[in-house]
């Protein structure tokens, strides 16, 4: 009786361990999902692959990485969010908040991390930023937008009207919008606004406000994140100031920011996501949201001169120039 105690253990064992096995061979199916093509999204996206290369999960040896782009279509996005339920992803990223959105009415089973979401509350993708109770945790780009409306006034201490542009159908934007409006009328400044809903709206859009402030802001938005040269186009004709709410969009039209650094969100986020690709963690639901504390000033200084504007002596070595 002992010795077939003993053989049914030695068998089990051996399952265990050719199990074991068969699992270290597999590899992971990771889909990552953006929004749209621009550099901050774009950086997430980097820093995410890397954290995972960083910590041994290598695309095309231990995991298979799935990238796809939505191009700012939402059809595009529920297609994307099919297939990654269809393929039975053991994770998915997502890339800005309505990439997240699209994935997270598609499964409750599948773990998504986000990034590049202002406000994943707000965005009804979780229940709390301490504990989200959902498959949906990650990292938050909310910027320190009443720091960012003080650079307004730094850089250009003669406005009175600072003029706000922003995508009204995106969640993220409307709320920072909404806090930049605070910020601006608590420094006695007058607000004013001009929205979008595409792409195709951002030059008159622009071409609208300009005549009706002193100054532009403009949050960390999608729509107008892929559009700054067209602002650009815009306000350097009429030596209008743009402060942006990320550094890619100073650098593509903008003048400044104080912002954060979305490759290091990026890869925030996909350190959030080793325990479940080790196996350590299977409920995403208790992770808190995280978001980064260290702000970086970006100055434009090619278009602060096409424009006229100084910078002041502090702030010179933060200056970049174009080429």
């Amino acid at each position: 009786m002992k010795k077939i105690i003993s053989l049914v253990m030695v068998m089990m064992m051996a399952l265990t361990v050719v199990g074991a096995a068969a699992a270290e061979g597999e590899q992971l199916k990771i889909g990552i999902i953006q929004l749209v093509q621009h550099d901050a999204l774009d950086a997430c996206y980097y820093g995410f692959v890397q954290a995972l290369a960083d910590n041994g999960y290598v695309d095309g040896e231990n995991i298979v990485i799935d990238y796809q782009n939505g191009q700012g279509d939402q059809s595009n996005l529920a297609t994307i969010a099919d297939r990654f339920v269809g393929n039975k992803s053991d994770l998915v990223l997502a890339i800005a908040t309505p990439a997240a959105l699209a994935v997270a009415g598609k499964t409750t089973e599948i773990p998504i991390f986000a990034t590049a979401i202002t406000d994943f509350v707000e965005a009804r993708l979780i229940d709390s930023n301490e504990v989200p109770g959902t498959n949906v945790t990650g990292t938050t780009d909310l910027a320190a937008i009443a720091t960012q409306i003080d650079l307004v006034k730094t850089l250009v201490p003669e406005a009175k009207i600072v003029g706000v542009l922003y995508n009204s159908g995106e969640v993220n934007s409307v709320v920072q919008a909404n806090q930049a409006k605070e910020a601006i009328e608590a420094l006695g400044l007058e607000y004013v606004e001009r929205t979008v809903t595409n792409s195709n709206e951002v030059q008159q859009a622009t071409q609208s406000i300009v005549g009706a402030c002193d100054a532009i802001y403009i949050p960390t938005d999608n729509v107008f994140a892929a559009s700054m040269p067209i602002v650009y186009g815009v306000t350097v004709e009429t030596k209008t100031p743009v402060i942006c709410g990320e550094s890619g969009m100073v650098l593509q039209g903008g003048v400044a920011t104080l912002g954060i650094d979305y490759y290091k969100l990026g890869y925030q986020t996909g350190e959030m996501a080793l325990p479940v690709l080790s196996g350590e963690v299977t409920d995403i639901s208790t992770m808190s949201i995280q978001t980064q504390t260290n702000y970086t000033y970006t100055i434009n200084k090619t278009i602060a001169d096409e424009i006229g504007m100084e910078i002041p002596a502090d702030l010179m070595q933060y200056a970049v120039e174009m080429e």
